[in-house]
């Protein structure tokens, strides 16, 4: 019984990480380079959280609380404030 309940649990998580990466791959602001995270390790998972905690803090003075800036966006934007 334990078996069949975590392998149709297994098969939700699998639809639910395909239905994400559908959607990053179709938009044209996220980085690709978050498709098949589920497939780092904890380490660098707890990288690439520190990186979106570090964005979260860039973007917090933003004027457009709207905009949307992909990882690669938002620092280019970050390094050409602190230039000017």
């Amino acid at each position: 019984m334990v078996f069949l309940i975590q392998k149709s649990q297994n098969k939700d998580s699998k639809a639910i990480q395909l239905k994400l990466n559908e959607l990053i791959a179709a938009s044209k602001d996220a980085s690709n380079r978050m498709v098949d995270i589920e497939d780092l390790t904890e380490k660098e998972l707890d990288q690439l959280h520190q990186y979106f905690v570090t964005l979260a803090q860039m973007t917090k003075n933003e004027i457009n609380i709207h905009q949307s800036h992909s990882i690669d966006a938002a620092n280019k934007n970050h390094i050409k404030k602190q230039h000017s």
